[in-house]
């Protein structure tokens, strides 16, 4: 396995087990080869006071693992409940495939993954939401 590669604009924040590291001057790319590290781009991250949606609810308790803030066996579970639910209503072909590609990654223990698909979700529950409106 080649590790997960980051490739960070510059000044661009990382969150690796706990440590906040921040990128020089220059564009950068680097692999994380230890399989179960913690890592969570700090662009990518949720605040909790905008978790407020069923995709972001989910992407944050994904966030949550990658930040050391909750158990990777604790959340498991959560995670594949929230997941199925969101198939309840993300019924299209391309969902269920970006759905499953998240149940795989997170079967496999591959949170950032998990996260990375969940979060390509966020702009059509938006169009979905207002839509609604």
């Amino acid at each position: 396995m080649s590790g997960l590669v980051l490739k960070l604009a510059p000044k661009e924040r990382v969150l690796i087990n706990g440590v906040v590291i921040e990128n020089g001057d220059r564009r950068s790319r680097f692999s994380i080869m230890t399989p179960e590290a913690n890592v969570l781009r700090l662009r990518d991250a949720i605040h909790p006071d905008e978790a407020n949606t069923p995709v972001r609810r989910v992407c944050y308790a994904a966030q949550l693992v990658l930040s050391g803030d909750l158990g990777r066996e604790e959340a498991r579970l959560q995670l594949l409940r929230r997941i199925e639910e969101l198939s309840q209503v993300f019924t299209d072909p391309d969902s269920r495939n970006v759905l499953a590609q998240a149940t795989s990654a997170l079967t496999r223990g591959e949170y950032y993954r998990c996260l990375k698909s969940l979060r390509s979700l966020l702009p059509r529950e938006e169009r979905l939401l207002a839509f609604r409106q």
